[in-house]
């Protein structure tokens, strides 16, 4: 048997050894929870949020929330993301936490400056700071994680430039300095962060060119740098980054031709470079991945793009070329195997030629995956096929300000998935276009601008319920469109068109004296109607009044008479109203002043008169022109109006111009009287001219009936009005 007189011995030196072993660890524990105690007592309002945080708690610090400790008790995880913190990172000590490797500091209410500090967190790997007030530069101390792997330090009040030492972060990953003030240029040694996956620097101020360093980053799959002043030539060295996905540099001003051979990912799905100074032809390689899906090159100056760029693009969903230089052909483009295209936007370019194949077919027409298709303001001519009401996918049309020539085709059939058609400023001709009544889903219809004549159909309101702007403005209508009375009611928001990978907001582009407005289609109910310059007579249907959405009506430039209808007053968002040049007559009713929303206004040239009603609104429309060339108008902003002495002797004369009112009306209708009885003799032999006859002259009395009462109601509603208007001072105080 073993002596066993020791054993006590053994086991009291090892129990001392294992406290001794401990004391350091309990004293580094210890220091965090203080270090955490103490910046909680700097902040405003955290105490509910960080309640548990208390050194009388601190033997259970991994209990505390928003904590998470690692395996020896230290903390690895501090996630304060959303925890109403009010305060500076000033009494934070960053010397505290050695173990930490997980920091968020996120949406909260924090200000003041990020510390040098931060650098001593040596074994950070995640590092998130957004949606705060903090100012300042990014400290340079940041260059120190050489284990961080995602930083985010976006929408801030950052100032400075990116600091160099941020080439020394070569673990980085993900890079997020989005949306803050940062200034200067991208520093060369950002060439050394050769594992960045993700490069977001977008929405600040940087300036000069992108560095040829930036093709070292060879596992670079996302950069996204949109919306600074960056310049110069992209360099070639991007054709280095194999596993680009997501190219983002759009609202820059980068400018000069794009070499062929820049893309050579075959990942490459999006490439977005819009509203940049980029010239020459189109690079030819955008494609050769067979993986793209997005092409966006709009507001740029390129002068062409070779044949067979995207004839093979059999993964491209849109494409968008608004308002470059090209001119071309457009069928020289894609062939007769069109893929997976969505969207076709090539507006405000140069193309030329017809829609129709060397065979006489639409190309466009075998486009079934097609959402939207804008090729406005070009030069393309000729007519147009049927197919454009069959295409299944298509939501928005816009073919406006081309030549396009001949009359719209018909069709048995209209797809519910159109929203929007636009064949404004063509050469189109003849009536109303029949197919559209089955477009029963339509949002908007710009007609304005052509030869149509004819009526404005009475379906209209019942076959396009969904009507939000309509615009038949320019063209030859002639009837008195007193159909649209079932439109008041509302639908649902549609602003913009969906298309995926793509999104187009629709607008409509009005002219108002030579002063663009847009109007942005985002809005329940009826948003606007432009029937001006037409043939348009009779009155204004009261109708309208009920369309309680309307923001924008013109009717100017007709025929129309009567009365502004009593109650437009009703119109509470009406911002645009235009009934000049017409041949309007009576006073500007007095719910008028109920346009609570109207900012702009044209009344002139017509026959109104009485006083202009008053209200908050009106007030501010000080142009007196909007008022012109209506002799009988007074009152604000024109001159005021007569005494209550002279308008008493006014309606005297108003009496006496009543009582020969009525005496035309008898001798006109005595006339119709006699007339008709004359020819019924004279034709009663002839029973088939006699029936024609009759019903002509019954159609004569029924019109001048109505002309009569409609004279007669603006006759008695001005005076009643002005009667009101003259009454002693006393009549209003007795209410």
């Amino acid at each position: 048997m073993k002596d066993l007189r020791h054993v006590p011995f053994f086991l009291l030196s090892c129990t001392c050894l294992l406290l001794c072993a401990a004391t350091p660890v309990r004293a580094d524990i210890r220091r965090e929870a203080e270090a955490l105690v103490n910046w909680k007592a700097s902040l405003a309002g955290s105490h509910e949020s960080l309640g548990s945080w208390s050194l009388a708690n601190s033997t259970r610090l991994c209990k505390w929330t928003h904590i998470l400790c690692n395996s020896d008790g230290h903390i690895s995880k501090l996630d304060l993301s959303g925890a109403s913190l009010n305060g500076t990172l000033d009494r934070f000590d960053f010397w505290a936490f050695p173990h930490l490797e997980f920091l968020d500091l996120s949406q909260n209410d924090l200000y003041g400056i990020i510390p040098p500090g931060i650098g001593n967190l040596t074994s950070l790997v995640e590092l998130y700071i957004f949606n705060n007030s903090l100012r300042g530069a990014i400290p340079r101390s940041i260059g120190q994680l050489k284990h961080l792997a995602v930083l985010e330090l976006s929408y801030l009040e950052l100032d400075g430039s990116l600091p160099e030492e941020i080439g020394n972060m070569t673990s980085l990953e993900v890079l997020y300095i989005s949306s803050t003030t940062l200034t200067g240029s991208i520093p060369l040694t950002i060439g050394m962060l050769v594992k960045l996956q993700v490069l977001w620097l977008d929405n600040n101020n940087l300036t000069g060119s992108i560095p040829m360093e930036i093709g070292n980053m060879t596992e670079l799959q996302d950069i996204y740098s949109p919306r600074n002043n960056l310049e110069g030539q992209l360099p070639g060295t991007i054709s280095h980054l194999i596993k680009l996905q997501y190219f983002h540099l759009f609202e820059n001003q980068l400018r000069g031709n794009i070499i062929p051979e820049l893309w050579n990912s075959s990942f490459l799905e999006t490439v977005d470079i819009e509203k940049n100074n980029f010239s020459g032809l189109f690079p030819s390689s955008i494609c050769i991945g067979g993986a793209m899906h997005l092409v966006i090159a709009g507001y740029n100056g390129f002068t062409g793009i070779q044949p067979w760029t995207f004839r093979n693009c059999t993964t491209l969903h849109a494409i968008d070329f608004t308002e470059n230089n090209i001119a071309a052909d457009l069928r020289d483009y894609f062939d007769e195997h069109p893929g997976q295209l969505r969207v076709m936007d090539f507006s405000q370019n140069q193309l030329y030629g017809t829609l129709l194949t060397n065979w006489g077919e639409v190309f466009l027409c075998n486009f079934t995956y097609l959402k939207l298709l804008d090729l406005s303001n070009n030069a393309l001519h000729g007519a147009l096929s049927k197919c454009f009401w069959d295409m299944p996918s298509l939501s928005f049309i816009d073919l406006s300000s081309n030549s396009f020539t001949g009359v719209v085709p018909s069709s048995r059939t209209c797809k519910d998935s159109l929203n929007y058609l636009h064949l404004a400023n063509n050469h189109f001709k003849g009536a109303f276009p029949l197919a559209i009544k089955k477009c029963r889903n339509l949002i908007t219809l710009d007609l304005g601008g052509n030869n149509f004549s004819g009526t404005i159909p009475s379906w209209i309101s019942k076959s396009l319920p969904g009507l939000k702007f309509l615009r038949l403005s320019s063209n030859m209508f002639e009837d008195d469109f007193t159909n649209f009375t079932g439109m008041s009611h509302e639908q649902g928001d549609i602003d913009y068109v969906d298309a995926g990978y793509y999104t187009h907001l629709e607008q409509i582009q009005i002219v108002w004296k030579n002063v663009d407005h847009i109007y942005i289609i985002m809005i329940a109910g009826m948003a606007g109607i432009d029937l001006s310059g037409n043939l348009l007579s009779q009155e204004i249907p009261g109708g309208l009044t009920t369309l309680l959405e309307l923001r924008y009506l013109n009717l100017s430039g007709n025929h129309l008479s009567g009365c502004i209808p009593e109650y437009i007053g009703n119109l509470l968002l009406l911002e645009s109203l235009d009934l000049s040049r017409n041949q309007l007559s009576g006073e500007i009713p007095p719910s008028f002043a109920g346009l609570k929303s109207i900012s702009t206004l044209n009344l002139s040239s017509n026959g109104l008169s009485g006083r202009i009603p008053t209200s908050n609104q009106l007030q501010t429309l000080v142009d007196p022109s909007i008022y012109s060339n209506n002799s009988g108008l007074c009152g604000f902003p024109l001159e005021d109006c007569v005494s209550s002495s002279t308008s008493k002797h006014g309606e005297t004369g108003q009496g006496e111009d009543m009582e020969a009112l009525w005496l035309y009306c008898f001798v006109a209708a005595g006339f119709i009287f006699g007339f008709w009885l004359y020819w019924s003799i004279f034709l009663r032999h002839s029973e088939t001219w006699g029936c024609a006859f009759y019903q002509h002259v019954d159609n004569m009395q029924e019109q001048f009936s109505k002309k009569v009462h409609s004279c007669i109601w603006c006759f008695q509603a001005t005076r009643t009005k002005r009667a009101r208007l003259v009454q002693p001072r006393s009549s209003f105080l007795s209410f």
